[in-house]
Formats: C-alpha cells, sequence, structure tokens
C-alpha cells in the first residue's frame, strides 16, 4: 500500500523541464560560446590571482631576508651578491653600482646623484611593469564578463520569445521557465566578473606597498652613494654569541667546597 502511494505520488510529480543544461541547449552554438568565454575568463582570472600572489610574496620575502645583510656589507657591489640572483632587490643595488661607475668615466655628466636617481628611477619602472604584468586582464575580465553574460542573456529572451510566438501561448508557465533560463547567463557573468575585480584591487595594493618599499631602498642607495658609505638605514647589530654560564664548582661529600690554590 506504501509503495502504492510512493508510486502514484511521483506520477503526479510533474516533471521539470528547466534547468542549466536545457537551457544551454536551447540557447544553441551561442550559448555554448558564451559560456567558453567566461569560462576562459574565469580560469585565466584565477592563474594570474595565483601567479602573481606567489611573485609578490617572493620579492617581499627576499627583501626581509636580504636587507640586513646586504647593509652591514662593506660595500654595494659586495651587499648586492647578498640577495638572490634575478631578484628586484639586487637588481636596483647592481643597477646603482654600474650608474655610479658609468658617470665615473663621463666628463660634464651633471651631478653623480642625479644621474643615479634617474638610473635607479627606470629601474623601478621596470620592476614595477612586469609586477604588473597580467593585472590588465583582471580589470579586463572585470569590466566586460557582465556585459557578456547580459548577451547571452539577451539571447536566450529573445528565442524564448520566438517560441511563445509560435506556440501562440504567453501564459506564465510559458514565459517564466525560457526568462529564468536565459538569466543564468547574466549570474555567471558576474560570478566571473567579481572575484576578478577583487583580485585586481588586492593585487594592485600589494604592488604600490612592493613599489613603496623599493622608493625606500632607493632612498637608502642616494644617500649611501651620496655620503660615501657614511649614512646607511639602522638594521640591527649582528647577536654577539652569548658566553657558556661556568659550571658551578664541585663540592665535597661534605658539602664543602674544593680549595682553590
Amino acid at each position: 500500500m506504501f509503495t502504492n502511494l510512493i508510486a502514484a505520488a511521483a506520477e503526479a510529480a510533474p516533471e521539470n523541464k528547466f534547468g542549466f543544461i536545457q537551457a544551454m541547449e536551447e540557447g544553441g552554438p551561442v550559448a555554448w560560446s558564451i559560456l567558453a568565454v567566461m569560462v576562459i575568463m574565469s580560469v585565466g582570472s584565477f592563474y594570474i590571482l595565483f601567479s602573481k600572489l606567489f611573485e609578490q610574496n617572493k620579492v617581499m620575502g627576499q627583501y626581509k631576508k636580504g636587507r640586513a645583510p646586504f647593509w652591514r656589507s662593506s660595500g654595494l657591489k659586495d651587499g648586492a651578491l647578498k640577495f638572490e640572483k634575478n631578484s628586484a632587490w639586487r637588481q636596483l643595488a647592481e643597477d646603482a653600482v654600474k650608474a655610479r661607475d658609468d658617470h665615473a668615466k663621463m666628463h660634464g655628466a651633471g651631478s653623480e646623484a642625479d644621474y643615479v636617481e634617474d638610473s635607479l628611477a627606470h629601474s623601478q619602472e621596470t620592476i614595477n611593469a612586469a609586477l604588473a604584468g597580467g593585472l590588465s586582464f583582471l580589470a579586463s575580465v572585470g569590466a566586460t564578463a557582465p556585459f557578456i553574460g547580459l548577451l547571452g542573456t539577451v539571447i536566450g529572451i529573445y528565442r524564448a520569445l520566438i517560441n511563445i510566438g509560435i506556440e501562440g501561448s504567453a501564459s506564465i508557465d510559458k514565459v517564466a521557465g525560457p526568462v529564468g533560463e536565459a538569466l543564468i547567463m547574466t549570474a555567471i557573468g558576474l560570478l566571473v566578473a567579481v572575484p576578478a575585480v577583487l583580485a585586481f584591487n588586492w593585487l594592485q595594493s600589494r604592488n604600490r606597498r612592493i613599489a613603496a618599499m623599493m622608493t625606500d631602498f632607493s632612498n637608502d642607495i642616494l644617500a649611501f652613494i651620496g655620503s660615501d658609505g657614511t649614512i646607511k638605514p639602522s638594521v640591527g647589530s649582528v647577536p654577539a654569541n652569548k658566553p657558556k654560564p661556568a659550571g658551578k664548582p664541585a663540592t665535597t661529600a661534605g658539602g664543602a667546597k674544593p680549595a682553590t690554590k
């Protein structure tokens, strides 16, 4: 009896003819093409997010690790070797050394400080441009993904209205399903755009922080060169090895200390 009731209820339940796959099939090649574009946008956005985040963390970590050894070195050439090879900070130090050496070979080239400052500014622009690579893609995704989804929605509604006109019925059950399915494309566009915009703003703020760190580092190098090595930032002293505590003198069985000569 109970089984018969369940079977009867299942037969009486209306079949859901609407869904994401059904909407895509109704949209045809145009809907599938728009979906493929948004999938590519989403995958590209997350790839850029994680790759740039790894790159930024690496640059910040290199500065924290190499700053103190750099300023404890005898000069800029030796200090540059304290940073990892191909790091941004080593590039700045080596460009400053090269600019100083090149200026010494010139005649009437103006102030050495100005020449080194221009070289460091150019080096910073190159590094900032490398760090900003890929962010334009995030900005483009954030700006265009909602409109691409809206295009899919417009096409879906257009096809739904055509089908309704062919059937000659405009009842709510004929309109709600197709229009609701078409709005899925707008939702997908927003799901792609919002993470891209958030990632772009976050990575931009971290790039500005790195740019400020490079500006401070370049100013310290300029001060070091202009003062002939006299002025350098305080990075703390190298911790000295603590002497081992002296062992307690042994005592005799009676508790008295042994006699000393």
